[in-house]
């Protein structure tokens, strides 16, 4: 199985050839294609490539489905004695990648 670990938005995500990724939002149409060059590992069956920091030569194709937001989280402030109480929410955007294939130069 080929897999690798990627880096995008500041986070890390594991693709997999043929398998779909939730990345934060990248401001690009659905329907068009991209490349995600910063990848921190690589792995393809016994053979275990780590890069330091990233994998030269490597890069992941990917094209994006859709834009979609997560689910709503709340925030609430409460101060006992004072009447304060604040209640704010959150709902972070997404982007739906499918992983096409890792492409190694």
């Amino acid at each position: 199985m080929k897999y690798v670990i990627l880096e995008s938005g500041g986070k890390q995500y594991k693709a997999v050839e043929g398998g779909m990724i939730e990345v934060d939002l990248l401001h690009v149409e659905p329907g068009t294609s991209v490349d995600i060059a910063e990848v921190l590992l690589l792995v393809d069956g016994d053979n275990v490539t780590v890069g330091a920091p990233v994998v030269s030569g490597v890069s992941v194709k990917a094209t994006v489905l859709e834009h979609f937001k997560g689910e709503k989280t709340y925030n609430f402030h409460y101060k006992p004695k004072k009447r304060i109480r604040q209640k704010t929410g959150h709902r972070q955007s997404y982007t739906r990648l499918a992983v096409e294939q890792i492409v190694e130069k």
